[in-house]
């Protein structure tokens, strides 16, 4: 079913023909191809708009015929490439629900969300079919199609889906706001990842949020590290340039790689993941096209933040918003009012992630593991207090799918004065508003440590351990019983530092902890050969494993 020619629906991808109409010629996407001079890609697979409007419509079309049609949950495990890209615009035209993954995360975990998400259909490189076919992953997929050359494994190729759908004219479904879009399964840093249930409104939100809080202007040109971030870029008319490099593994970039793609295609803007930023802060080559880089996925290091500026241009921005899979864009900070809050943060304050994105209300309510089903149950908090920070707005998921206990204890109904109702997410997160206005994040709530004499926090105690010389970062981590908590602090030392030196450093680092009121009670510290972290940000510190650790000790 497509809208007629005086409506536009619902759809991410509704922009997408307007675009090609007026710039049929402008590049939409530059993806790595073969290799040139010195090892570099040549980027040369390039679709213009007119080209993924076009061919996204005939894959639409072709879906359809193959039995992919509106509200088709659809697992795609594509990698960065113009497949990716020109099934995705298809599945959103056709009005299909993409089942996204990371295919970085335990496959243990990914056998559990591909079987919760119950997929009708199942596209992917011939290697995910093969995984599929020997893991059981999506027993449930009816359709299989492969990116390959050849159906193994699977009905149909991508190519004769195109095919068969070509020449069927312009494909966009109906959808309505509330209709499904997408199923996005959060990292899973904290627990089992879970399926986050998108509307077309929440992605058609996004867009405009972000447009506005980092005034994105049309005819840009974008470095998405992470490549589901691209999929806005045609919708803000702007051209992605696809980095030459594997996206779940962002602390391995070659840095010379993302330059050379940076300075010959002139990229102005760029998304990466703060492991990404600590590539190109290490590399310490400047960076003098760019104008908007943005960071968000886990706090950036205060000494990563001070050496990407010093690598940009005195114009140029340097964004790190505050967020989640189930709601984002949150807040955002830009580095220089960031960097101006460092000595507080390594005072035991907490970390700074700005102020709300409009039209975000963002509130704070005593902290409880309880379900809190409606807004009357919660408890505000006044400035200055420290508990779970909750966001209602425009891109405030409201569901996950099939995890109807994880809703329950994620979403606040509230009632509005004018009879509607609205869902309140509930971040996961600690936090305070300042007399500002301005959100400080203290760490993840079910990371805080309760002792006998009180709950500490994680990102009010490590900064001020982080700053020694010979440690690459810590963890504070609990053993016990809630209430009667004892706090650990995990350290890992700063590469050069040998652990014959660890008697000292310890220390070192006890005296440090004596001056602050949140470290004062730290006595015990463990010294561990390196921390377990989530693949994708190589930033999010395992603390379950550490704290199960630490108790063996």
């Amino acid at each position: 079913m497509t809208a007629s020619p005086d409506a536009t629906p619902c759809n991410i991808a509704a922009a997408l023909p307007r675009l090609a109409a007026a710039h049929p010629g402008q590049v939409a996407l530059r993806c790595p191809g073969g290799r040139g001079p010195r090892g570099m890609a040549r980027y040369d697979q390039v679709l213009t708009y007119a080209q993924l409007d076009a061919r996204s419509d005939a894959i639409a079309s072709g879906l359809a015929r193959h039995g992919i049609t509106r509200g088709t949950r659809t697992v795609v495990m594509v990698r960065p490439s113009p497949e990716f890209f020109l099934l995705m615009f298809a599945l959103f035209k056709a009005g299909a629900v993409p089942v996204l993954v990371d295919p970085g995360i335990d496959k243990r975990a990914l056998r559990q969300c591909l079987d919760e998400a119950r997929a009708e259909a199942f596209i992917g490189i011939p290697l995910a079919h093969a995984a599929r076919a020997l893991l059981g992953w999506a027993r449930s997929a009816r359709v299989r199609i492969t990116t390959g050359t050849r159906p193994w494994l699977a009905d149909g190729t991508l190519a004769r889906v195109e095919a068969d759908g070509a020449g069927a004219g312009p494909q966009l479904a109906a959808t309505a706001p509330d209709d499904i879009a997408a199923i996005l399964f959060t990292s899973g840093s904290t627990g089992v990842p879970k399926g986050v249930v998108y509307r077309h409104r929440h992605f058609v939100a996004q867009v405009d949020m972000l447009r506005d809080a980092f005034d994105i202007q049309a005819g840009g040109v974008d470095l998405p590290t992470f490549p589901p971030f691209a999929l806005f870029d045609p919708a803000l008319g702007v051209t992605s340039v696809i980095p030459d490099m594997d996206p779940t593994r962002p602390a391995r970039a070659d840095p010379r790689k993302l330059h050379d793609a940076i300075a010959r295609y002139g990229v102005d803007q760029l998304f990466g993941s703060p492991a990404l930023m600590a590539v190109l802060a290490a590399h310490g080559q400047p960076l003098p096209t760019l104008r908007r880089v943005t960071s968000a996925g886990a706090p950036v290091p205060a000494d990563v933040v001070a050496r990407m500026r010093e690598l940009l241009p005195e114009d140029a921005s340097f964004w790190t918003p505050y967020g989640a899979t189930e709601c984002l864009p949150v807040a955002v900070i830009e580095a220089r009012e960031l960097q101006a809050t460092r000595t507080a943060t390594e005072a035991g304050a907490g970390t700074c992630v700005g102020r709300a994105v409009a039209p975000n209300v963002v509130r704070i309510i005593a902290i409880t593991d309880d379900a809190i089903p409606t807004w009357v149950d919660a408890r505000e908090l006044p400035a200055g207090q420290v508990g779970e920070i909750t966001v209602a707005g425009p891109t405030a998921t409201d569901t996950y799918f099939n995890r109807d206990a994880q809703t329950r204890l994620a979403k606040i109904v509230e009632p509005l004065p004018d009879g509607t109702r609205r869902v309140v997410h509930r971040m996961g997160d600690v936090g305070y508003v300042d007399a500002d206005g301005r959100l400080w994040f203290c760490g993840r709530k079910s990371h805080r440590v309760e002792t006998a004499t009180g709950s500490l926090y994680t990102e009010q105690v490590e900064p001020l351990f982080n700053v020694h010389p010979n440690v690459r970062r810590t963890a504070l981590v609990g053993t016990g019983a809630r209430g009667a908590q004892v706090p650990v602090l995990c350290v890992e030392l700063a590469p050069g530092a040998s652990r014959r030196d660890w008697p000292r450093i310890e220390a070192e680092l006890r005296a440090l902890g004596r001056g602050h009121v949140h470290t004062a009670g730290i006595d015990r510290f463990l010294r561990h050969p390196g921390f377990p972290v989530d693949i994708r940000h190589n930033a999010k510190i395992g603390r379950e494993k550490l704290a199960a650790w630490a108790a063996r000790q």
